[in-house]
């Protein structure tokens, strides 16, 4: 398959959501991911995150020029300046801060990094 076919593909969300979830279901971590896009040679990396009720990512670095957009659930954001909660169809560009996110209700979202 050539670069081109593959930045061709189209995948449903909602299906890898559907498969995230399960797998997070089963995780000692209570997670899973999958890269949905990106690798070397592309600037941008899309990542598909999913957080069973009650678990989080702990506090980490931000990676640089990001974005976060919940396809399922409620998840909190939290940096030292801000705390918010997003539900399924909210958008947020991360703050260039410390933050960590942790799942309110059973979760999917998907994160967006610049990797340039």
């Amino acid at each position: 398959m050539t670069s081109a076919e593959r930045q061709a593909e189209s995948i449903s969300l909602n299906a890898l959501a559907e498969e995230l979830l399960g797998q997070a279901r089963t995780a000692s971590s209570g997670r899973a991911a999958h890269t949905v896009s990106g690798g070397p040679g592309h600037h941008l990396r899309d990542t598909a995150i999913a957080i069973v009720a009650g678990q989080e990512l702990s506090e980490h670095n931000s990676p640089g020029e990001a974005t976060l957009q919940v396809l399922r659930g409620l998840v909190r954001l939290t940096t030292p300046s801000v705390t918010v909660e997003l539900g399924a169809g909210d958008f947020m560009v991360i703050p260039p801060e410390r933050h960590s996110l942790a799942a309110i209700q059973e979760a999917v979202v998907l994160l967006t990094v610049v990797t340039q």
